[in-house]
């Protein structure tokens, strides 16, 4: 597996913000997956992104794409994050060559993974994303769908949560890695933090159920969590609204998922 942060900014070199690798057992080799996000950038030249198909999420900012001989304008539109407001996408093919120009200040994510179908270049337009709220009291979230998997991609799941201050999401924790469909299904997974106010903080978990793998992360504003297997909790402290664009893969795009059992009575 792999994945990565950088920011670029126009006459500066780039720069690695800190990044979480849990170890694990898991299928690490299947996933190529980026979380890569520019300020500022005025134009990403013509090459090819990837050898997989990509999704371009913008955070936020509008950027013109230019893809062989067809053109997509004005993707994004998003000015605010912690608005909560639905934003475009593009649906990138493998191999593709690309020229990318912001319109505007751009926070760009890629996400990326083998495996499925090469599908067409395409916008994903606010409404094929659906929203929704989970959980209730202090486990209350906000989701925005952009590549269920209702919707057609490669091997891609692609979802938005947005956590009010002093909430918790991805609770009770729950894991995704052992191939037992419809009970369970084999996902990996990363998580790409923002944090509102950006000088917050959060906390995140991953442990599974022998404690082979149970580690505690205090996660910043621009950090990556990547979860190979396990449980992993989210929690947005005090004062500190949380976000998390997050991306998972597996053999099998379906998200099943199993809860603790030890914390499932909090559901029941």
């Amino acid at each position: 597996m792999h994945a990565s942060c950088a920011s670029t900014r126009p006459s500066t070199t780039c720069a690695i913000p800190h990044t979480h690798q849990v170890e694990g057992s898991g299928i690490r080799a299947r996933q190529c997956r980026h979380i890569w996000y520019q300020d500022n950038l005025r134009h990403l030249g013509c090459r090819p992104l990837c050898q997989d198909p990509i999704p371009l999420v913008p955070i936020i900012g509008t950027f013109n794409a230019k893809l062989n001989n067809t053109e997509f304008d004005a993707v994004g539109g998003r000015t605010s994050l912690f608005d909560q407001e639905l934003t475009e996408h593009l649906y990138v093919p493998a191999h593709e060559k690309v020229t990318l120009t912001a319109l505007d200040e751009l926070e760009l994510g890629l996400c990326s993974a083998p495996g499925g179908v090469n599908l067409p270049a395409r916008k994903i337009k606010r409404s094929d994303q659906t929203q929704s709220t989970r959980g209730k009291g202090t486990n209350t979230r906000f989701i925005h769908d952009i590549l269920p998997e209702t919707q057609p991609a490669n091997s891609l799941l692609v979802v938005e949560v947005f956590t009010p201050a002093g909430h918790w999401s991805s609770y009770p924790p729950h894991k995704h890695c052992v191939d037992n469909i419809p009970v369970e299904s084999v996902l990996e997974e990363t998580y790409y933090h923002r944090v509102n106010p950006p000088q917050g903080f959060a906390f995140q978990r991953v442990y599974t159920d022998d404690r082979s793998i149970d580690e505690t992360m205090a996660v910043e504003n621009g950090d990556c969590v990547k979860v190979p297997e396990g449980y992993h909790p989210v929690g947005a402290a005090h004062g500190y609204d949380s976000y998390y664009l997050n991306v998972m893969a597996g053999p099998k795009r379906v998200w099943h998922f199993k809860n603790d059992p030890e914390h499932e009575w909090m559901i029941s």
